[in-house]
């Protein structure tokens, strides 16, 4: 018997890299799934991968109105949510003195401000006692030169746990950050403008690393099985670092 099983799980941002994985996790350990992704091809791709009992709501989790899209299906099959994984989100380096307005505002529309409602529109379908993982990262922690503001972005998740472990406690529903470190992930393709600037840079991010390397989004996901599953009962308001030792090297 999995470890989810019987539980019902929703992922954003779950059309590749740690969203899927986590995903094709969740969905292996017997959690029916709720997954959105912002391109419906995308999407429905990744629903044939995870296989399972997993159903694709496409959505970008900036559009409020995609949020209640998603909500409102899960409410239409009959479902209350056991584990919600808020792991969408973008990144983009730009050294400070480039940061423009348009940059500001896509990145904290998305990460902070979307992350805030995938969780508050949830709350009427959260089962007492379910997790909620939200998706941070090492760069709330770390100093990352022209990644400024994302590691804002991922800081403001940082502090939302705290406030919402305390908040919602009454309801036993836990709270918990998962932050990783350089994850090999498709999102890298978007920082680099040809195959050798992308090993340059994937090359340097695994340096960070007493491992000397980076890390697979199947070793984020397992981190995330633990704190969707009862193995995590006690675990709440925490920061759990899926970084190699990044942060300590």
């Amino acid at each position: 018997m999995g470890r989810l099983e019987g539980k019902i799980a929703v992922v954003t941002g779950a059309s590749s890299g740690i969203g899927l994985a986590i995903a094709k996790r969740f969905a292996q350990e017997g959690a029916e799934l709720f997954i959105t992704g912002r391109r419906q091809a995308e999407l429905d791709a990744a629903v044939r991968e995870i296989g399972g009992n997993t159903r694709g709501v496409r959505g970008d989790i900036s559009k409020l109105a995609d949020l209640n899209n998603l909500y409102k299906t899960v409410e239409q099959y009959g479902k209350l949510i056991d584990v919600l994984v808020a792991n969408a989100g973008i990144g983009e380096f730009i050294p400070l003195e480039y940061v423009d307005e348009s940059h500001f505002d896509r990145l904290f529309t998305t990460n902070v401000k979307g992350t805030v409602f995938t969780v508050q529109k949830s709350l009427p379908l959260l089962k007492e006692g379910a997790s909620i993982i939200l998706i941070g990262s090492v760069a709330a922690e770390a100093a990352v030169p022209a990644f400024s503001i994302y590691s804002g972005t991922k800081g403001a998740i940082r502090s939302f746990a705290r406030a919402w472990t305390v908040e919602l406690a009454p309801r036993k529903i836990r709270v918990n950050v998962l932050a990783p470190g350089a994850i090999v992930t498709p999102g890298w393709n978007d920082f680099a403008s040809s195959k050798s600037e992308l090993e340059q840079i994937m090359a340097q991010a695994a340096s960070q690393s007493p491992f000397n390397r980076m890390g697979s989004p199947e070793e984020v996901a397992g981190a995330a099985l633990f704190l969707a599953s009862d193995d995590s009962s006690f675990v709440n308001g925490t920061g759990l670092y899926v970084d190699g030792g990044t942060l300590q090297f």
